[in-house]
């Protein structure tokens, strides 16, 4: 009995401990002490753990099996970088600078290798066809031809042949990517070997970055004309109701989002919707941050973090008898182009009682702090760029984006560009 009893109390204690680990090392200038781990699910990152600064070095316990990306967020200076586990320790140093992240630097075997191989595959991407280009002038019995036709054999070669037994993610990853979304070979697979491989691939896909660019390249198969018949087709062979499905349904929903394709957006939101069976978190967050912005649907409240040109200390304390909400960054383009034409009637907003709210997705505090000097209207920021809490709460793809609010905070509008926000007003 006592042999059977210590056997059962080694089993507890051992799953107790993690499975893997990730260590963390800074050089001892970086000033952040709160770190926090992510994992994968299709493009949408899961936090798995956080932990805090002991000597520089944080020490992330993770208790399950999992082979895909991860990646590392410090919230206080938006500093992030991403890596692979195979289910193995993870061992990494960062050099930094002014509190920024300059290199990584990875010690296990797996990141060593995943690095070489993403690098070799960028340069036989990008290098070899200027190289190519560039041999038609030179001569091969010339120095400068030769060194060319070595450098040209060099990366025309595969790059590192991958033992998929001793690293399953990394030959996973490198065999797909290549299969489905090289320059190479892409336009040769169709929309039934894409099918075929979203359909029977293991979970690495879910954790492997590889999905969403998969799913873009079968949308585009072919000039596709037939998006419905496609997505359609696509769905009923995964299953709606198997969380594959629902992974491949919330992507597709958020891709219609970010490329403005509405009707698709709407009907296939509308499948997700009326789903009867067990939903899963992420289809069910997709859900929540389209249902937070819905037209007539009450905006969710903000609580300012350092707002200036007010003394609010939410979106709703604000008082006005419309608001303007812009998502916008210093580092836009577009938000260049369209803000200062609201600047420019910024006097007849105020005498209509309009308030223009601008959260911003910066991260950089000077360039951001630079650029509101311009505006006279309320403004916010967390510096989190795309980190900030509001992306997933008001279900934010680009900048800049608005919306126009009553004075209960009701959704009246959600202008595309700032001349619908001008025609709205009757301003322009």
């Amino acid at each position: 009995m006592k042999k059977i009893y210590t056997i059962a109390a080694i089993l507890v204690a051992f799953s107790l401990h993690a499975q893997f680990t990730v260590t963390v090392q800074t050089t001892a200038d970086f000033k952040d002490q709160d770190a926090i781990l992510y994992t994968l699910n299709g493009s949408r990152d899961i936090i798995a753990s956080k932990d805090q600064s002991k000597n520089n070095t944080w020490t992330f316990k993770y208790p399950n099996h999992y082979m895909g990306m991860m990646k590392v967020y410090f919230p206080s200076s938006n500093n992030s970088f991403t890596f692979i586990s195979e289910n193995k320790n993870v061992d990494i140093k960062l050099e930094t600078q002014d509190n920024k992240i300059k290199d990584v630097i990875f010690l296990d075997e797996a990141n060593i290798l995943m690095s070489s191989t993403q690098d070799g595959s960028q340069k036989k991407e990008l290098i070899l066809p200027a190289l190519t280009q560039i041999k038609e002038y030179y001569k091969d019995n010339t120095d400068f031809g030769k060194a060319l036709k070595i450098e040209m054999d060099k990366l025309s070669k595969s790059t590192n042949e991958i033992d998929q037994t001793a690293h399953p993610f990394i030959y996973y990853y490198k065999t797909n990517n290549n299969k489905f979304l090289s320059k190479e070979n892409s336009k040769k697979a169709t929309q039934d070997d894409l099918i075929n491989f979203l359909d029977k691939s293991n979970d690495m896909l879910e954790t492997s970055s590889l999905l969403r660019p998969l799913l873009i390249a079968y949308l585009n198969i072919g000039g596709n004309t037939n998006v419905d018949a496609s997505v359609d087709k696509l769905l009923d062979r995964l299953k709606v109701e198997t969380p594959r499905g629902q992974t491949v349904l919330s992507e597709l929903i958020d891709i219609f989002d970010m490329y403005d394709m509405k009707t698709f957006k709407d009907k296939y939101l509308g499948l997700a919707k009326g789903l009867k069976c067990t939903i899963t978190d992420r289809l069910a967050s997709t859900i929540k941050s389209n249902t937070n912005v819905e037209m007539g649907a009450t905006f969710p409240n903000y609580q300012f973090q350092s707002p200036v040109n007010t003394n609010a200390k939410s979106l709703y304390d604000i008082k006005a008898d419309k608001k303007v909400v812009i998502f916008w960054s210093s580092t836009c383009s577009h938000c260049e182009n369209e803000l200062p034409k609201l600047l420019e009637k910024y006097g007849d907003f105020k005498a209509k009682n309009i308030q223009i709210i601008g959260l911003s997705m910066d991260t950089d505090k000077t360039s951001y702090a630079n650029r509101i000097t311009a505006f006279p209207w309320i403004n916010d920021s967390e510096l989190r760029g795309w980190h900030s809490s509001y992306v997933d709460t008001y279900n934010v793809h680009a900048t800049p984006t608005y919306f126009i609010l009553d004075a209960n905070n009701k959704i009246l509008s959600k202008p595309e560009h700032v001349g619908n926000v001008l025609e709205y007003f009757k301003l322009k």
